[in-house]
């Protein structure tokens, strides 16, 4: 057992991958999932985050192993696997930080009234602040700010659930029947939420470039054992937070009959509102600080991670060994050009901004199956070591998890595109 300085020392990639998981997945659809669908909803939440495991433990696992991202272990494989995930992040690159900073503009806007001021303004400013804190911070401020910000989450979400839980499940209205669960809304509504459920596979790549410069920035970087404990960590925490808002979407929604908004900034505004009306105004503080903590720190490791992982593509894909794609100011670079192209897709596209996710989504939830195959083939290629591939029981689990994202895959391939 590591003590207690080491693990406060090692901390990172697995507070980076809870932070940047516990955006529109929890905070909207876990939070739904208990509103709409009572506590039978925590079985697919539950399933998902310890099917989807091995897909994410396994980026730490190449690179705490071989000291490369897991997008050089795609390389490795053949250009096709680089080229396709290239394909996915280019897809995230003009979708997910334009949705995440659309939603956190317009629950800043809701939360603290400033109806005023324009949506595209205020996630102009939102842009500029963190892009600000992660030029002249990088990894090692992002590392620590995140420390603080998770950390005031967590017990914001925690105070939230023990008062719910004292306050007592809100009365349901009478004749309130619970929604199908296994119709085509309801079926619909479980592919969401596995397929976002802690996170989409893709961020498996995203946890490994993160280790990477976790290793860069301690002169005895974590051992593998290390990185994967710190991992698990913030994988427990991840799943348990998923759990807290769906306690707090059970206990204060489930049975009221209330119509739920489907836009994320509407959604967010009204599971402040509901719950103060449940509580009383002085619960109004702690929901919103925990709302506004998920989404802002969502925004900062999804910018941080789309930018790294970019480069890093970048720098696998050509042939020459020069590191123009790794230097401080191709970061700060990166970092100014997502903030100019996702705002310009706010602008532009920002009423048809639900179509954009779309097909986002669609992506993700398509390739999330051969993503989990690749990574799988990665830790068990010949590159690497034999000591450290993953034992039959993490094999069955990665299978398991493979055919159960094929499934739900292919039916949602099939309702998008046939249906």
């Amino acid at each position: 057992m590591m003590d207690f300085r080491r693990i406060l020392k090692i901390l990172g990639p697995g507070l980076l991958f809870a932070s940047m998981s516990i955006g529109t997945s929890h905070l909207v659809l876990s939070t739904k999932a208990g509103a709409q669908y009572g506590w039978l909803m925590v079985i697919p939440i539950l399933l998902a985050n310890v099917l989807k495991y091995p897909f994410f433990e396994f980026g730490v696992r190449y690179t705490a192993v071989t000291q490369n991202t897991l997008i050089q272990g795609y390389k490795f494989l053949g250009k096709k696997y680089l080229w396709l995930y290239a394909f996915i992040t280019l897809i995230s690159t003009f979708t997910i930080l334009a949705a995440l900073y659309t939603v956190t503009a317009g629950l800043l806007i809701n939360l603290f009234d400033f109806q005023d001021i324009s949506i595209n303004f205020v996630a102009l400013l939102l842009f500029g602040f963190i892009s600000a804190i992660l030029i002249i911070g990088r990894y090692k401020f992002l590392e620590i700010s995140l420390k603080f910000i998770v950390s005031i989450l967590f017990v914001a979400l925690l105070i939230t659930t023990v008062v719910v839980f004292v306050k007592g499940q809100v009365t349901p209205v009478e004749g309130f029947v619970s929604p199908e669960f296994f119709d085509e809304v309801g079926i619909l509504f479980i592919i969401g939420l596995i397929g976002w459920m802690p996170t989409a596979v893709e961020a498996s790549g995203w946890v490994s470039v993160w280790t990477v410069e976790k290793s860069k920035s301690m002169k005895d970087g974590p051992s593998y054992k290390e990185a994967k404990q710190e991992f698990d960590l913030g994988y427990v925490i991840t799943a348990l937070l998923a759990v807290f808002f769906l306690i707090i979407g059970v206990m204060t929604l489930y049975g009221t009959g209330r119509e739920l908004s489907s836009s994320s900034v509407q959604f967010a505004d009204q599971i402040v509102s509901l719950f103060t009306e449940h509580i009383g105004n002085w619960g109004y503080t702690i929901i919103a600080i925990a709302a506004f903590s998920t989404m802002f720190s969502t925004c900062m490791t999804a910018h941080d991670a789309v930018s790294r992982v970019s480069l890093d593509i970048l720098d696998k894909l050509k042939e020459s060994d020069s590191n123009q794609f790794k230097s401080k100011r191709a970061y700060g670079l990166t970092i100014v050009v997502m903030t100019l192209v996702n705002w310009l897709v706010i602008v532009a596209f920002g009423g048809h901004m639900g179509n954009l996710v779309a097909l986002a989504t669609f992506v993700s939830f398509v390739f999330a199956p051969i993503l989990g195959w690749m990574n799988l083939k990665t830790v068990n290629s010949q590159r690497f070591p034999i000591e450290n591939r993953p034992n039959k029981a993490i094999k069955l689990l990665t299978y398991l998890g493979i055919v159960f994202l094929s499934v739900f895959a292919l039916y949602y391939l099939f309702l998008v595109v046939i249906a």
